[in-house]
Order: structure tokens, then sequence, then C-alpha cells
């Protein structure tokens, strides 16, 4: 066996020498291309642990045959392998015109400043139907409250106050245009303030805060059920369009995630009955209406301020290089910014003599350093999504395949994401999938949550984004 530095005009080799590995064995008995293939099936699991230990001893000066033993099919094969990591990988970041966000696992409120994605600021709004119609005739009125779950869901620093501003919506909760409410779309309410409350988060508690709200309120809901004004979904729906719940402009703390579950987040109003013996307590629930469709429901998310860089993304077709932003590419999952990622380059692959088949490929995404902490968090995955040449979403990349982070050597600040590509840049190689087709990373609940990531990209040396291949090539007879 002999360690050699391939050299061929087109493709760059130049940076092979500890990085590939040649097998010249002769008197090959077997067709290259049903072995490659039974490889890559039935026998991937074996030929990787051959690979990794022709790795290993290909990337030393002096190869010891004796240390390595194969079965004669293999070593009576000619067959080449490299591990290539000088592939271009193109990275850039994009910017969706909006996020439906009517069909959110919860309710997002709070605002935050941020040095590089700006004021960074979330609202809810929702629709409520109560529990019943019916009020006993002799019921007194008490008292009405808002009380609201956490969700265990929080970003940044959640020691600073928060404050819940309630507001009475004036209009129909419906969207204009089609099914959906978007993180851009906005609903007018009343300035007047029916509830208010400056709170310190703690989203892990499992509890939930409780704001009293005006009894303006409560007395007409409550007039207009005892009277029978009201007795079906759409009189109330009438009567009463819902709650908007807003941030303070001043606040610079977090963005708390509350439930939407009718057991956790709901109005509830108290009303007392007389007996002989006194009077009895009761209350009756009003929540979250999830019944309708469209779901009248959505959050609003929107951040402004960001960097210069950011600030070009004006519509979804643009793609902002990493070149031109610091040599880094962005991720903000509620508002739609995410990074995009090519192989212009895959095609150079044919350019190697030989008939040939990708055996994996594994892309290494590294988060830039000082851009998180114990308030802006990373996440354990990111989602892995394919878009056109447009930048229209066209689904996940796989139900299998995510950004990994990880953290082996994070004493060392070696953290970086890897994702599983390998049949993804085949379908690229043969085009069975279209050329122009890019990738993006967005967490998975995009629509859910306001997390933020800064990826080193092309240009940022021993940390910038690279794809690392393993190519086997042959020949037939």
């Amino acid at each position: 066996m002999i360690a050699f530095i391939l050299k061929h005009s087109g493709f760059v080799y130049s940076d092979f020498y500890n990085h590939t590995c040649l097998l010249d064995l002769r008197k090959i008995k077997l067709s290259m291309k049903v072995f490659l293939t039974k490889i890559r099936t039935t026998y991937m699991v074996l030929f990787g642990i051959i690979l990794s230990i022709l790795i290993i001893s290909c990337s030393e000066e002096n190869y010891n045959d004796s240390e390595f033993v194969a079965g004669e099919t293999f070593t009576e094969s000619n067959i080449r392998l490299f591990l290539i990591d000088t592939l271009t990988v193109s990275t850039s970041t994009i910017k969706f015109d909006s996020i439906p966000t009517s069909e959110s696992t919860r309710i997002l409120v709070g605002r935050y400043n941020d040095t590089v994605f700006g004021n960074v600021k979330a609202s809810s709004n929702m629709q409520f139907l109560p529990s019943t119609y019916t009020i006993d005739t002799e019921a007194e009125y008490d008292s009405i409250v808002l009380a609201l779950g956490y969700d265990n869901y929080y970003y940044n620093d959640t020691l600073q106050r928060n404050t819940l501003h309630i507001k009475r919506i004036n209009e129909n909760l419906k969207p204009k245009n089609d099914d959906y409410f978007y993180n851009t779309s906005s609903i007018s309410y009343d300035e007047a303030e029916l509830g208010l409350l400056e709170y310190y988060p703690r989203p892990l508690s499992g509890d939930s805060i409780t704001i009293k709200l005006l009894d303006d309120l409560g007395t007409g809901l409550f007039t207009q059920l005892q009277d029978k004004s009201i007795v079906n979904t759409e009189e109330f729906s009438d009567y009463f369009k819902g709650l908007s719940i807003l941030s303070d402009e001043t606040d610079d703390g977090s963005i708390i995630g509350f439930s939407k579950s009718s057991e956790k987040t709901y109005m509830r109003m108290y009303f007392s009955t007389a007996t002989s013996d006194g009077s009895i307590q009761e209350y009756i629930d009003i929540q979250i209406n999830t019944l309708t469709s469209p779901i009248p429901f959505f959050n609003s998310i929107t951040a402004d301020n960001s960097i210069e860089a950011l600030q070009t993304l004006s519509n979804s077709t643009i793609n902002l290089s990493s070149s031109a932003s610091s040599n880094h590419s962005y991720i903000q999952s509620g508002v739609g910014i995410a990074m995009r990622i090519q192989f212009p380059s895959i095609a150079s692959l044919y350019d190697i003599p030989g008939n040939g088949t990708i055996l994996d490929g594994i892309l290494k995404i590294t988060p830039t350093p000082q851009s998180y902490d114990d308030h802006l968090k990373l996440r354990d995955t990111l989602a892995v999504y394919v878009v056109d040449q447009n930048n229209a979403l066209s689904g996940l990349l796989s139900n299998t395949s995510y950004a990994i982070l990880n953290r082996d050597n994070e004493e060392f600040n070696d953290i970086y994401y890897y994702i599983p590509i390998a049949t993804y840049l085949e379908e690229l190689q043969l085009k069975t999938r279209d050329i122009d087709d890019s990738l993006i990373l967005l967490p998975l609940n995009y629509n859910s949550t306001v997390d933020r990531f800064i990826m080193n990209a092309n240009g940022n040396g021993e940390n910038q984004t690279i794809l690392e291949l393993k190519y086997a090539i042959y020949d037939e007879d």
C-alpha cells in the first residue's frame, strides 16, 4: 500500500497529503460497482471500520503491512479512497418575508436588546371562549383574572424584570388573506389597560402568574352571560374579540413562553351565589379558542435596529453572502433569518479519473466564539431544510438529518454542529436533485421560539465551515 498525493488539472489536490490514501491492489475478482453498492448497503459498517484503519494508517509515513489484514475480495480489488476537505462550501444568510405563527405551540411575550439582531420583541394575540354560557340568575359578580402558565421556554436573561400589558382587541381575529397569521401580522386593540403586571420570570418553576383584570371587563361578560344575551360561540366572539398581551417598550430582559393549554392559561371569572348558610363561590373559565378554523391566535415577533448587514435582507430572495457580513452567517427563529448553504463545486468530483461514489459526507459548522452564553444558548440540534434558488422552503432535508452539536472538546472551545449529508451530495452529483437547491438551518420549532445563532462561515481559518468527504473511485475492466 502506497500513500500518495493525487494531482489532476481542474481539481484541488495540494492539501491531500495526510488526507488521502490509495490502495492499488490488483487482480480484481468482482465488479467494483457491485462491490461498492454492497458496501453502501449491507456491508457499510464493516467498510467503515476498514476505512478508518486505512485513513489512520496512511497518515503515517511508514506503514507496516502486518498491521492490517483484509478479506480476499477487498485486497484483490482496485479501489482508491479519498478524504477530501477542500471542496468549496458557499454560505450566506437569508430572511423569509414572514413566518406563520398562528399554529405556534406557545404564547410568546417579552423583549430584549441584542447587539447583533437588534431589539427583539414578542407579543401574543388570542381569542377566548367560555366553558359554559349559563350563570345562575341569583349569582353576583366578584372578580376576573388572567392566568398564564409557564411552559419551560425562555430566552435571554430571566433575572431582569419583565412587564405584561393586557389590552382588549377591537377587531375580528381572522386572517385577511389566507388561513394563517404570521409573525408580521398585526391587530388593533384598545389603548386602555385591562391589566398590568411587572414580574421576574421563573419559567422553570412549573407555576403560573396571575394578573387581575379590570372589573369593567368582568361585569360586562358576567351580565351578558347571566342575562342570556350571549348563548353561543359566534355571539361571544362578536362581543369579546380577544386579548393582546404585550411587553413594555423599556423592557430589556427575556422572552418567555406560556402554555396554550386550557389547564394552564385561561381567564377565570369568579362569582358568588347566596345560600341559607351564607354564599358559595363559583367560577367560569374562559379559555383560548383552539376550535375555530383558522385558529384565532398568533404571536407577533419582530427585531429592529439590527446590524447594517442584516438590514439589507429586505425580501426572501436576497442572499447575504458571508463575505459581506464579516465571514458570518446568521440564524434567528421567529423572525425567519436562516443560514443558507450550497456546494457549487460538487460536480468537480467527476474530474477525478475513474468511476466513483460518495461514501460519507459530514458538514461541520462552528458557532462564533463569544456569540453565545448562558442567556443566549446554543441548542443541541438544529433542523436542516431545503430551499430552491428563490429560497422557497420545500421541507426538511429528511426526518433523520439534523445539525447535531458536538461538545466533546468543549473545554478547548472546540464546539461545532455536524450534519451527515452524503445522500444529499450524491443526489446533487448525480443531478437527481436540482443543483440550485440549497440547505438552510433553523430550529425545528422556528415559529415558536426566538433563538439566535451566529455561525462561522467561509474565510474564518480553522473554524470556518467545512465539508469532509469520503470518496471512493474505481476503474472497471
